[in-house]
């Protein structure tokens, strides 16, 4: 017979895999909604604009596989197949270090453009510094939970915090969300699940787990950093020397 504490650790295992894996699975489901359009249901958005470069489809699809692929080992992690998990990673590691190639490529393409980057109110030399900064951030991050692979409890929350860094271009073309056209908005809507992450912290732990507090912070606080670098001399220097490369 199965001791009340026994009773209590299972208890908790079911909660906490219900948890990441509902957390994987609203992430799939945010980056569905906001490339929809431009990309899911093309044919049936005809006239929703999308770019025409090749690379940026590609990069749509290494960003589906990431998505789908964290749902997929928070399930396999679910059901006691770490074995799987463990294998499947690998692959997972191929796809991120496609998504960043292809992610800085098409950065510096889109910067490059006559129009620069699509439905963006925002120079594009200026702008360059959101996904340049993103990517940094999701490679960064991706690497840490890899080098933590042994440790679950900051490996989850590592890769995780990869996604969210994915986020905010979702969501900025959700329905509606494009029209406010402000960063703020995007960025912060992505944020919920950093808030989120930390409300289980503190609720299955009483504190917060150190990925969380500085990992989740670092993406918080990166945005007004991002906007005040910018404009400076300085940034738009270095982008109009680094999008040269690509011409």
């Amino acid at each position: 017979m199965e001791s009340i504490a026994a009773k209590g650790a299972r208890a908790r295992w079911i909660a906490e895999r219900r948890f990441f894996t509902g957390m994987a699975i609203a992430m799939l489901l945010v980056a569905y909604v906001g490339f929809a359009r431009s990309f899911f249901l093309r044919p049936v958005f005809p006239e929703w604009p999308s770019p025409s470069e090749p690379i940026f489809y590609v990069h749509g699809v290494f960003f589906s596989a990431w998505c789908v692929l964290l749902v997929l080992q928070a399930i396999l992690v679910g059901v006691g197949r770490t074995d799987v998990h463990r294998k499947v990673g690998i692959l997972g590691v191929v796809i991120a270090l496609g998504m960043v190639i292809l992610g800085v490529a098409g950065a510096l393409i889109a910067a490059n453009r006559p129009i620069g980057f699509h439905r963006v109110p925002v120079p594009p030399l200026q702008f360059l510094i959101v996904p340049l900064v993103d990517m940094a951030f999701f490679g960064a991050f991706v690497g840490l939970g890899v080098a933590n692979r042994t440790n679950p409890q900051s490996h989850k929350r590592w890769m995780m915090l990869a996604t969210v860094t994915l986020l905010a271009a979702a969501f900025a073309r959700w329905p509606y969300v494009w029209k406010l056209g402000n960063p703020f908005v995007y960025f912060g809507l992505a944020d919920l699940f950093i808030v989120a992450l930390a409300i289980w912290d503190f609720r299955t732990r009483g504190n917060l787990h150190p990925v969380t507090r500085w990992g989740g912070l670092a993406l918080i606080v990166s945005l007004p950093a991002r906007l005040a670098l910018s404009g400076t001399a300085a940034w738009l220097a270095f982008a109009t020397w680094l999008t040269g490369l690509v011409r």
